[in-house]
């Protein structure tokens, strides 16, 4: 069945989104390739012992579970990051040398942010054995690479440090259910909730200054950090901040700094991650397009000690984020080749002539002619005496597909 459309019916499958999507994870993993990250897979399906064993990071309920032949409880494959720690931790419980890897796959959860069949596809880099600012910049600056290889002008990254609020958390002592309500309160920036939620604990005062504070730290760097560091922080609190300043001055090398706004509120539903965290925003989508951060202690739950930092695009929401003609479909058949029934051989022998020389190329009994309607740059008809070529209203005799070739070849040249 044709996937092109006539005028008498619509397109059956929408290629131009296919062809997109195509153009633009082909755009992503070009530019993973020039920083060095090697491509790496995972299964499509995992072991549901893998994510249940690791608390705070995927919801159980919006996992899609499967029993193989064995019994086995498997899952479709909630995460990328969680697979592919655990399986540079099987290799080696240490690194003496940097690993960088990408990764283009699907992920599943039912929830509201994803597609009605639970799916969405991730694109993202994984950088394992260095701990370094250095190596948070580095990652940092390829989704803002990303970013302009797309075309896409508007957009920030909004840095924060999960070990900030850890540090503040583990001053209040809060236990588990408070901590919990602490973070849904300073994520949603609900200002007018925290102080009497605060009121209801036992906070000292200097604590209670500093988280009625956070919501308000977001913006420019070097304004956040000065703000922030004007309040009563201990020791641990102000390291993190200068974590974040390193990383900064590192993109200011870079020359990307214009796109990072520090938020001390950010906070990521992925305990796994230990120290820096961002996320990434557009204007035309509401959501997060791009998350990431470092996680040094995710290999632990598998017996390894390897630091970590890593980020994923949603696809979905990049395209959606992508300026009209970007991505533009270049579809349009190059040529479409009529043949007599004494010229069948002669027609398929052109035309896989041209398709060696990668164009687009169809081929039609003479019948057909004038009932296709498609886009094409040349007509070719072979009669059992002629053999004619038309191209913007102008027909000519050719020889053979050398011709052909240098013809329309000549014609993308005058665009």
């Amino acid at each position: 069945m044709p996937l092109y459309h006539n005028t008498q019916s619509k397109p059956i499958i929408n290629i131009t989104d296919i062809y997109e999507k195509e153009q633009l994870i082909i755009k992503l993993k070009k530019r993973f390739s020039s920083y060095g990250y090697d491509e790496i897979n995972t299964n499509s399906f995992e072991r549901y012992d893998l994510y249940a064993q690791l608390n705070g990071t995927i919801n159980k309920q919006e996992m899609i579970k499967t029993i193989d032949n064995n019994g086995q409880v498997l899952v479709l494959r909630p995460d990328v990051t969680i697979p592919i720690t655990k399986q540079i931790a099987s290799v080696s419980t240490h690194l003496n040398d940097d690993l960088r890897y990408f990764y283009v796959a699907d992920v599943f959860r039912q929830n509201n942010e994803q597609a009605e069949d639970g799916k969405s596809t991730q694109a993202g880099v994984e950088y394992f054995g260095n701990f370094s600012s250095e190596a948070d910049a580095e990652i940092i600056a390829l989704a803002i690479h990303n970013f302009k290889d797309l075309n896409i002008q508007n957009f920030k990254i909004e840095l924060g440090h999960a070990g900030f609020f850890k540090a503040v958390a583990d001053e209040l002592k809060l236990d588990a259910i408070n901590q919990a309500d602490l973070k849904k309160l300073i994520q949603a920036k609900n200002v007018t909730s925290i102080p009497p939620f605060l009121e209801k604990l036992d906070v000292d005062l200097s604590l209670k200054q500093i988280v009625e504070e956070i919501p308000f730290l977001y913006g420019d760097s070097e304004d956040v950090i000065k703000r922030a560091k004007t309040l009563p922080l201990s020791d641990i609190m102000i390291s993190k901040l200068d974590n974040l300043v390193e990383i900064v001055n590192h993109l200011k090398a870079y020359g990307v700094d214009q796109h990072i706004v520090i938020d001390l509120g950010l906070i990521n539903h992925m305990d796994y991650y230990s120290d820096m965290i961002f996320q990434g925003f557009t204007e035309s989508v509401s959501q997060p397009v791009l998350m990431g951060g470092r996680y040094d202690r995710l290999a632990d739950h598998f017996l390894a000690r390897i630091p970590a930092s890593g980020f994923a695009f949603n696809t979905h929401m990049l395209l959606q984020s992508t300026p009209e003609n970007t991505l533009k479909q270049h579809h349009s058949i190059d040529s479409i080749i009529y043949y007599s029934s004494e010229n069948q051989a002669s027609g398929f022998k052109l035309a896989n002539e041209l398709r060696t020389s990668k164009l687009r190329v169809l081929t039609y009994p003479i019948a057909k002619l004038n009932t296709v309607n498609e886009l094409t740059k040349s007509t070719i008809i072979l009669k059992e005496d002629s053999q004619t070529i038309t191209t913007q209203n102008n027909e000519q005799a050719f020889k053979d597909s050398v011709d052909v070739i240098n013809l329309l070849t000549e014609l993308e040249e005058r665009k």
